[in-house]
């Protein structure tokens, strides 16, 4: 066995969480290694939606003009969904612009959502992570096991095509390995929900034409709601490419014994040479981890929450996650955070995780087949009457799960242990209508400033005090010498725009590296407060 050099983070799995993890540590300049048992990136034609807060990560890692231009529909393409009886049917309701991927600047956000498939986001993240110094990424490489000791981690793992064994110290190490995560099952954690909520098959397929044989409009997603295959399908890349996924799999026995593209004809109703080009089954489930670290080891992404994917959750929440917990790591590892910093990204990321995974449930629970009635394809005015009701329900039942800027925007983390909070009551959520708030654990409010950037490019990769024009350069120099005093990297910015008084109404808010508001106030309370939310004491507000 051959012992190798030292890494100050070990990242198994090299999906988006993994990949997102190791970018964010990268750009902090931590030294890292990502070790993934396949051969490449991208394998599973899943996720297709990268929403506008991965987005604005991306952007914050200056990457996401790459992702843009990478858009295979191209990011003009507009991504309205359509409910059909059928594509060679007739339409039962739309919503346009769905996950808000109209290119365009939009006061709330400073990058428009994207319909993309997860393997090539995949490899935009690939492409740049392994273009930063620190950061090591080994495809054939596999976990074998993991050992703690005080000082760090010890990682044993086979790599290469000899299968040879190795072994490697870390400070930490990170799960992003999914749903089968192996870091999972070695730190004891144990998943918990509804396990098996619908059996589904996921097929990608070619078929020239198919966009011109129906007379439904451009869209990238059909709800099929009939009879024979109830289902979703939709174009997905390049080269007349698409996905097909039925969602009452049940009925139709194990996959490998389906005339998959005979069914893709009976769902359209449109007869075209289907060319399958995979074909696999899953099933949709609601799991949440007991926990998501034990000592230096910690889960990120589907290695701790599970969603029903109807939302579009599961690949941005693992995203999420890793930005959580990147800065935190880095913060930890370059001396400046305390030993109540990763303790709280547990507390700040569970809590989430059980909101979305209510929310990916109630959009699971009206699918195609909860949609059909007898009738619903017939010609005469008692289909049209049918219709008319089931357009309706969609109308009501359906828009939590395509305008969501409030669960993708909005979540808070009111009670984390290093968020110097506001007194008084939490705004009730809000799972549709987004409001920008500067309170303390929301996401800090974007504004487009007059020369064009967004108010974002303006944070530092540290922690950003935006300060009101009232604020005298004397006072802000003191608390620059606080942060000094810390070792904390600091950013000040004093926006000029008469907008930004509104959604900052505070003479001073302290913002977070991943964006996220740690503090506001009209008078600095002293460098206490860098303590607290770096993790190292608790903070006292003065009465």
């Amino acid at each position: 066995m051959q012992q190798q050099a030292s890494f100050r983070v070990v990242i198994v799995g090299a999906g988006p969480a993994g990949l997102g993890l190791a970018i964010e540590l990268g750009v902090r300049g931590i030294p890292c290694l990502l070790i993934e048992r396949n051969d490449r990136v991208g394998y599973a034609p899943r996720a297709k939606t990268t929403n506008v807060r991965t987005r604005e990560h991306l952007r914050r890692w200056g990457i996401a003009d790459r992702l843009r231009a990478a858009s295979p529909l191209g990011v003009d393409y507009p991504s309205n969904v359509v409910f059909c009886t059928r594509l060679a049917g007739m339409e039962l309701a739309r919503h346009e612009n769905a996950m808000y991927c109209a290119p365009g600047r939009n006061p709330l956000y400073a990058e428009h959502a994207q319909w993309i498939p997860q393997y090539t986001l995949e490899e935009t993240l690939r492409a740049y992570a392994q273009s930063l110094p620190c950061v090591q990424i080994r495809f054939n490489c596999e976990l074998l096991d993991v050992s703690q000791h005080p000082a760090g981690v010890q990682v044993r793992m086979r790599e290469g095509v000899d299968g040879s064994e190795r072994q490697v110290q870390a400070d930490y190490l990170v799960g992003a390995d999914g749903a089968r995560s192996k870091v999972r099952e070695l730190i004891g954690a144990r998943m918990a929900g509804r396990y098996g909520l619908s059996r589904n098959f996921n097929i990608v397929f070619r078929a020239p034409g198919l966009d011109r044989a129906h007379g439904l409009g451009p869209a990238i997603m059909y709800w099929q709601v009939n009879r024979d295959v109830p289902s979703l399908i939709g174009p997905m890349d390049r080269g007349d490419t698409w996905f097909f996924m039925p969602t009452h799999a049940d009925g139709h026995g194990r996959i490998d014994d389906v005339d998959v593209a005979a069914l893709i004809g009976r769902a359209t109703g449109i007869d075209l040479p289907y060319e399958v080009l995979s074909r696999d089954e899953w099933v949709a489930s609601k799991l949440l981890a007991d926990r998501y670290r034990r000592g230096r080891i910690f889960l990120v992404g589907d290695a701790c929450h599970q969603h029903p994917p109807f939302g579009g959750y599961g690949m941005n929440m693992g995203i999420a996650d890793s930005v959580d917990l990147g800065w935190k790591l880095a913060a930890t590892l370059q001396g400046w955070g305390g030993p109540a910093l990763l303790d709280s990204y547990e507390a700040e990321r569970r809590p989430l995780h059980q909101w979305v995974l209510d929310e990916a449930e109630v959009n699971h629970a009206t699918l195609g087949n909860q949609l059909l009635a007898d009738g619903i394809e017939d010609t005469g005015p008692t289909g049209q009457r049918i219709r008319q009701e089931i357009r309706a329900r969609i109308e009501v039942e359906k828009m939590r799960e395509f305008a969501t800027l409030g669960v993708v925007l909005g979540y808070r983390y009111d009670d984390s242990p290093v968020i110097a909070g506001d007194a008084g009551p939490a705004p009730e959520r809000d799972f549709i209508n987004y409001v920008p708030s500067s309170r303390p654990g929301a996401r800090a409010p974007h504004l487009w400033l007059h020369d064009g950037s967004s108010l974002y490019d303006h944070f530092g990769f540290g922690f950003t005090l935006l300060a009101a024009q009232s604020v005298p350069p004397g006072e802000l120099e003191e608390i620059r010498g606080e942060a000094r005093a810390h070792r904390l990297p600091f950013t000040i910015i004093q926006p000029r725009e008469g907008a930004v008084a509104g959604h900052y109404p505070a003479r001073l808010t302290l913002i977070r590296p991943d964006q996220q508001v740690a503090w506001r106030g009209d008078g600095w309370p002293g460098a206490s407060l860098f303590a607290h939310v770096t993790g190292a004491t608790t903070f006292r507000s003065a009465p």
